[in-house]
């Protein structure tokens, strides 16, 4: 019995370190995430070109990254941006990713 209360324990902590790191996923899931949605898309064509950017966080105290628009952009060598799209993977509130996927010419 005690051992299933500290499991429980675990878990409820673990979620409640987790989120932060995925609050803006449309789903997220309290042992494991890996939600892709979209963010936005723009008239532009679609271009061959992918760029992509990420930030990661570990036990939710350590945080580190630039997972912004402007950094996927130019990381795919993109100046007309068509699509933006996000990742956001958590696992038990020990480590997660937020990465911008961004496509365009």
């Amino acid at each position: 019995m005690k051992k299933a209360l500290l499991l429980a324990t675990a878990i409820a902590s673990a979620a409640a370190l987790s989120g932060c790191a995925v609050a803006s996923a449309p789903v997220t899931g309290v042992l494991y995430s890996d939600v892709t949605y979209p963010v936005n898309a723009t008239s532009n064509d679609q271009g061959p070109k992918t760029g992509e950017a990420s930030a990661s966080s570990i036990l939710g105290i350590f945080a580190t990254g630039d997972a912004s628009i402007a950094a996927a952009a130019r990381n795919g060598g993109i100046t007309k941006v068509k699509t933006v799209d996000v990742n956001a993977t958590s696992f038990l509130g020990l480590y997660a990713k937020y990465t911008v996927v961004v496509t365009g010419e």
